[in-house]
């Protein structure tokens, strides 16, 4: 009998060596003049130093939403935190004022959003640099080479000559490319990337992920990579938490997630994505289409979709089970279902 497991609770006690980043029971909602949208109901997840975390999900599943409470950003209504814990090497950055959290920014916890936000009327050398200057007291002239030299780092062809361009000479790529520059800049402990090469061709997505790669070698960083690109996970990524309208499906190395799903879900999402070594297999979309947030089904709100779901799965809540060591689903019939997901 596969293990229910129980949340744990909320405390303040030391992180285990090498933990950087451990999220317990978030929740966030967006209340609207039409009604509350629960966009996250219950996540947690770990990140060790060194390691790569991949959120994955179709749009809409929260993935977004929840790194940007982890960010600290949604402070303001109609956007509310309304549970958990975010603890950052130990802290618990829901508990901290917007002056603290603004410290940490960037220096110990920074991310790489879908679509960089730049802002217009300064050059791009000037935004990278002013984090040198803020955050370590660098003098401007060694700033702006400390920025020229992230540029040329990340891909931007005659970096040194760019650094008094603004955002609008940039493509929407090379623009892409400086938000990564300003993420890596200070070196955090952990670094978010939201969909980050989604504006950049294949090659430069390669290259990207290896300077990403090669930072967490020589700096111990870990990454959260948020993206809906299965190809990309299964290359750069050690761990992955699979969510659905908010919640949690399942958690896994990425090997083992890949090799046997654990959830109906997990398995959908497999058999959507085009197998290079299966050229005349046809692909089988998910029927249906993602839960609307505002009124999320009763019991596992993806048995609408689920071609395994019965009568309990319309009804009884989600509970996390235990499927194997470091396993987890939230699929009410993973006892009966675990073989037929995989044949």
């Amino acid at each position: 009998m596969m293990e229910q497991l129980e949340k744990d609770a909320v405390g303040t006690s030391s992180p285990p060596p090498g933990r950087l980043l451990q999220v317990k029971d978030l929740q966030v909602e967006f209340r609207l003049r039409t009604g509350v949208v629960k966009a996250v109901a219950g996540l947690s997840y770990s990140l060790d130093k060194g390691e790569t975390l991949a959120i994955v999900g179709e749009s809409g599943s929260g993935k977004s939403v929840a790194a940007h409470a982890v960010l600290g950003v949604l402070t303001t209504p109609p956007a509310f935190v309304t549970g958990g814990s975010v603890h950052l090497q130990g802290r618990n950055l829901l508990t901290m004022s917007e002056t603290e959290r603004r410290r940490l920014r960037g220096d110990e916890l920074a991310m790489v959003a879908q679509n960089a936000s730049l802002n217009p009327v300064f050059s791009v050398g000037w935004q990278i640099a002013e984090l040198f200057r803020v955050h370590r007291g660098t003098p401007r002239r060694e700033a702006m080479k400390l920025a020229a030299g992230l540029m040329d780092r990340v891909g931007i062809p005659s970096a040194a000559q760019r650094v008094d361009d603004y955002p609008h000479q940039f493509s929407g790529g090379m623009r892409q490319r400086v938000g990564i520059a300003m993420a890596m800049a200070l070196e955090p402990a952990v670094l978010i990337a939201d969909e980050p090469t989604t504006a950049l061709d294949v090659t430069v997505q390669a290259q990207i992920m290896a300077l990403l790669a090669e930072m967490q070698e020589q700096t111990g960083m870990g990454l959260i990579l948020i993206t809906h690109d299965l190809g990309l996970v299964s290359e750069a990524a050690d761990r992955l938490v699979v969510m659905y309208a908010g919640r949690e499906c399942e958690t896994g190395s990425v090997e083992e997630v890949f090799r046997k799903p654990g959830h109906p879900y997990t398995r959908g999402l497999m058999k959507s994505i085009p197998q290079l070594d299966q050229k005349k297999a046809r692909l089988e979309p998910i029927a249906g289409s993602m839960a609307d947030l505002m009124s999320v089904p009763p019991g596992c709100p993806f048995h609408p979709r689920c071609p395994f779901a019965q009568a309990r799965c319309r009804t009884d809540a989600l509970e996390l089970h235990q499927i194997a060591p470091g396993r987890v689903s939230s699929c009410h019939r993973i006892d009966e279902i675990w073989g037929d997901l995989n044949d």
